[in-house]
């Protein structure tokens, strides 16, 4: 693959095009906003210039609703010689690309499993599908060709490419994605008009829960109403599970000491769920869930510090698996969490401490 055109130049469409010009493609730029391909270009995503013929392929970067209306437009213009489109829904759209009557066999549906909080072209970023599963969802239609150039696209982009079946689809990113960023904005509406002392109590813990709940609502009303039913169908099972806990939540305050057992049980049930579908959750790159163990470093609020804390990390021979700084509260200092492997904790507290860094037990 040689070039390439994004339609739709949002964190997506500008992110998969920044991947494509870092590896050398020349990529052409649409939006139906022109503002915002011109600020993708400036980005270095690509140009806005149109291209001169039938480019490699054309990723159709827009909302679901609007994928079947933009791919027939771009066919009938004879864009590219492949087709295929990023939305977070597929079998809707899917649906109405049949619908409308386009060309099926040169046209394969995916998605990435990658996003930010932040949307636009200025949240892109060329990294953003590194080591993230990428959902390809063929049809007996789609020939090899098709199949070939999407999958070049996946790894061009430095993401891992899973085929599923469109609806199978819809109803995880149900699960793992769309519920999720509902929950999570549910949890920061509370929120809104609480007393000012309960929130500058917020720790990492509601700062975790809440990150995503400061998406875009515009592009999520799009998202949710080309899945509303699957997304409801995970949200009805969690009102039973709510319910559940509510109940026996209440348990625990009761006079009889048989229903705060009952009580005691439904809240430990709940909780060992959640460890068990937690722990399913995939590691790095995919791979199976790894356990870590956390060294935290209590870090001053100074330039320099933290790139002085991860070179001497480094210099001890210890990779770091994930981090997490957390701000102490009117104090000028945090303490930076680093998620590393079980057997490096000692070696790298001692290092540290003998640096001159204080390590919290």
């Amino acid at each position: 693959m040689r070039t390439a055109v994004v339609v739709g130049t949002g964190l997506i469409g500008t992110s998969a095009a920044l991947a494509l010009t870092g590896r050398g493609l020349t990529v052409h730029l649409e939006d139906a906003d022109p503002d915002a391909a011109r600020t993708a270009a400036s980005l270095g995503a690509g140009t806005t210039e149109p291209a001169d013929g039938p480019v490699d392929l054309a990723v159709i970067a827009v909302p679901p609703a609007l994928v079947a209306k933009v791919l027939a437009d771009c066919q009938r213009r004879g864009l590219a010689q492949y087709y295929t489109d990023v939305a977070s829904v597929k079998d809707g759209p899917q649906a109405e690309i049949a619908a409308l009557g386009c060309d099926t066999v040169h046209y394969l549906g995916s998605h990435p499993m990658a996003g930010r909080e932040r949307s636009g072209p200025l949240a892109a970023r060329a990294d953003l599908f590194e080591g993230r599963p990428w959902v390809l969802t063929p049809t007996p239609d789609t020939d090899t060709g098709t199949l070939n150039a999407v999958l070049e696209l996946v790894a061009l982009c430095g993401a891992m490419p899973i085929v599923m079946d469109a609806a199978a689809h819809d109803r995880a990113v149900a699960l793992v994605s769309h519920a999720p960023q509902l929950l999570s904005s549910l949890v920061a509406a509370r929120l809104e008009h609480a007393d000012e002392t309960a929130i500058r109590l917020s720790g990492q813990g509601v700062r975790d829960v809440t990150r995503i709940a400061a998406s875009n609502p515009a592009m999520w009303v799009d998202i949710l109403s080309a899945n509303a039913g699957a997304v409801a169908d995970v949200l009805a099972e969690f009102a039973t599970d709510l319910g559940e806990t509510v109940t026996a939540l209440r348990a625990l305050q009761a006079a009889e000491e048989a229903e705060r057992r009952g009580g005691t049980a439904g809240i430990e049930a709940v909780m060992r769920r959640g460890n068990t579908g937690q722990a399913r959750i995939p590691g790095k790159h995919g791979a199976p869930p790894t356990r870590y163990e956390t060294v935290a470093v209590v870090l001053g609020d100074q330039p320099g510090e933290l790139g002085r804390l991860f070179g001497e990390v480094g210099a001890a021979g210890v990779n770091i698996e994930d981090v997490v700084i957390e701000h102490s509260t009117g104090q000028q200092v945090g303490f930076v969490q680093l998620a590393v492997a079980p057997g490096a904790v000692r070696a790298l507290t001692a290092a540290l401490r003998s640096s001159g860094w204080s390590v919290r037990d």
